[in-house]
């Protein structure tokens, strides 16, 4: 195998980790934005008082003041999981790329073996 050969197939190794590490991050992501928008959901339904977690407390909070901080933290949310999302996007490729690379290699070099 050659080091070029070899040079790619660690790169996309690389890739396919660092792949591997943006998913699980965009799981994450993904379930903080759905509570955030449930929880908004909640706030819109509810005429009484509402609460806020902090620790081990639930501390009364104002109710439109609640609604702006998890409008914001959505809006965060959505911006960082479409960040995620365009990363993967060009990972994928490039580990496309990649593959499709050492695969011409590896058929070229058993192609002059052959010959």
């Amino acid at each position: 195998m050659s080091s070029e050969h070899q040079a790619s197939l660690h790169e996309l190794e690389i890739l396919e980790h660092n792949l591997q590490h943006l998913s699980m991050q965009k799981q994450t992501i993904q379930l903080e934005l759905n509570e955030t928008i449930n929880a908004l959901n909640e706030i819109e339904k509810t005429n009484d008082e509402v609460y806020r977690v902090l620790g081990n407390i639930m501390l009364r909070a104002d109710k439109s003041l609640l609604r702006k901080e998890l409008e914001e933290k959505k809006r965060v949310l959505a911006l960082r999981l479409e960040a995620c999302e365009k990363q993967e996007a060009l990972l994928e490729k490039k580990a496309q790329d990649l593959s499709r690379k050492s695969t011409q290699i590896s058929q070229s070099k058993n192609e002059s073996h052959n010959a």
